[in-house]
């Protein structure tokens, strides 16, 4: 079990975490906007470029969602007192883990036998 001044102090990485998610999607959707409207007009290597483009943003955007609810994830665990247990085998996860990766969801094994096939992702 962590003390309140570790717990604080991973809420704090996740926060500033999420806000710049919150910030690059936006950029993201404002880009989205920009390629849209800037599609009139254009000859056919323009259009191959543009949507190209909006490929790339599409999918940093689908990304950024996913990383989103990971760091919402764990920011849910510390709301409930859980955070820094591993959702697999209910063990801690090692502070240096958290440190590197504030919102893991597993211990170093259990992510291993996940990354293997050996063991299912708990719902």
């Amino acid at each position: 079990m962590m003390d309140e001044k570790k717990i604080e102090h991973f809420r704090k990485l996740l926060e500033e975490r999420r806000a710049q998610l919150y910030e690059s999607m936006h950029r993201s959707e404002e880009e989205g906007r920009e390629a849209q409207t800037a599609d009139s007009a254009q000859d056919i290597a323009d259009r191959a470029s543009s949507a190209y483009q909006k490929e790339l943003l599409f999918t940093r955007s689908t990304n950024e969602r996913q990383f989103l609810r990971m760091v919402e994830h764990a920011l849910s665990h510390i709301a409930d007192g859980s955070y820094g247990e591993c959702d697999i085998c209910g063990e801690d996860i090692n502070e240096r883990r958290l440190e590197a990766v504030p919102w893991a969801r597993h211990c170093i094994a259990c992510q291993e036998k996940l990354e293997r096939g050996e063991v299912q992702q708990p719902a």
